[in-house]
């Protein structure tokens, strides 16, 4: 099994105190999918009227649970709906194997929760390429449903760890005509993280009441700028998936709702962080905010390219403001730059302008910004109004230690 390092200096003092969502309940249970002696399933069900939207990944070897939630998305909403996933054992590059263990565990969800087989998602994370021991994890769903727990997301949040070290959650509570609506999620992630979705399993649940459509083009457009405005290593996964259940349990309609619209933003934004955060063998945690870049497009081909590089990232890890690597970062990106306009900065040291050396430059001042844990690297391209902001963590031998013997 890999050596998973103590909890993230990144991560939050303590998992937050999520509050229950109405029609919303969960349970898990230790089925020895892989690991032994914890808890590696969990069962969330939803009530008759949930409306729920996703976004998966784009990798062309998607897994088959993937699959099968992709063909899913828009059905039919009067039934109760359900999500169960594994950690693992990914349940990928299984072949005909993989969908038949998606199809025995749905069906078996379907059954025990009495729902319809359509109306159950499935997610599996862990390791790629061994057959999935569904029978384990089937064996365990009638006593899922049965011991379905309102407030049971923290220990969900657990149950779905590989190697991260730290469990994932974030809340929200927005007043809406006189009407608290609450919107609370979970997730999991630390290694092969990339943008092109975002690399991880998110399920975020709400008790607010809006078409499916709509919650759809919402978390789509959230998520362009939160789960795939982050990366840990530059691997997009082959299970990545992120969920939003909309139960309309409170009966406010949120149809068009700014307020709704942004605190969803916040909670998305806050899951994606703490998997930065969490980022194998992490110690910072950087943002990287590129400006002046021809487009918008650009300048996010820009912030990944520094945010992807091995160079700056060991930089990073190593506490040397190395803008050099910067520079070569940009340089490689294949967006439009000019070496001459490029402008480069440390948190608030200016290190360089209009691509030279600032003549204020003090590399103890920008050392001493690189030893802190949270780090802030700005680059102006000089040739328009683009913008884009991502996030990253270093690399360091940690993440070594954890992915050279992920499988023994």
């Amino acid at each position: 099994m890999a050596k998973i390092s103590a909890v993230s200096p990144l991560a939050p003092k303590a998992f937050p105190d999520l509050p229950a969502v109405e029609g919303v309940t969960f349970a898990t249970i230790a089925a020895g999918v892989r690991y032994q002696g914890r808890d590696d399933v969990m069962l969330a069900c939803m009530s008759p009227g949930t409306a729920i939207a996703g976004v998966f990944t784009t990798s062309a070897t998607r897994a088959a649970p993937v699959l099968d939630c992709q063909a899913k998305l828009g059905g039919d909403a009067d039934s109760g709906a359900a999500i169960l996933v594994n950690s693992g054992n990914a349940n990928a590059f299984t072949g005909r194997n993989g969908d038949d263990a998606v199809g025995a565990i749905t069906l078996a969800t379907a059954t025990a929760c009495n729902i319809p087989q359509e109306r159950v998602f499935t997610s599996s994370t862990g390791v790629i390429g061994e057959p999935l021991p569904f029978d384990r994890i089937t064996a365990h769903v009638k006593t899922l449903s049965d011991t379905q727990d309102a407030k049971g997301i923290a220990a969900a949040a657990r149950a779905i760890m590989t190697t991260d070290t730290f469990p994932k959650g974030a809340s929200a509570t927005v007043d809406i005509a006189g009407r608290a609506v609450t919107i609370a999620g979970i997730a999991k992630g630390s290694g092969m993280i990339a943008p092109d979705m975002a690399t991880m399993l998110v399920y975020i649940f709400t008790d607010a009441k809006m078409p499916q459509a709509e919650l759809q083009a919402m978390v789509s457009g959230h998520n362009a700028n939160t789960f795939n405005c982050i990366t840990v290593d530059s691997d997009t996964s082959t299970s990545d998936t992120l969920l939003v259940a909309a139960t309309g349990a409170s009966g406010v309609d949120v149809s068009g709702d700014l307020a709704f619209s942004d605190a969803l933003h916040g909670v998305m934004l806050e899951l994606a962080h703490q998997v930065v955060r969490d980022g194998e063998g992490a110690t910072k945690f950087v943002e990287i905010c590129v400006t002046g870049a021809k487009t918008d497009t650009d300048a996010k081909t820009h912030a990944l390219s520094i945010a992807n590089s091995p160079l700056v990232k060991t930089a990073i890890a190593g506490e040397d403001p190395n803008w050099g690597r910067v520079v070569m970062a940009v340089g490689k990106s294949g967006a439009a730059a000019d070496r001459d306009l490029l402008s480069i900065r440390f948190g608030d040291v200016v290190v360089a302008e209009k691509g030279w050396v600032s003549a204020g430059y003090d590399e103890t001042q920008a050392a001493a910004h690189m030893k802190g844990q949270e780090l802030f690297i700005g680059v102006d391209i000089g040739l328009g109004d683009g913008r884009a902001t991502v996030w990253t963590c270093d690399l360091t031998h940690g993440y070594i230690d954890i992915n050279a013997d992920y499988r023994s």
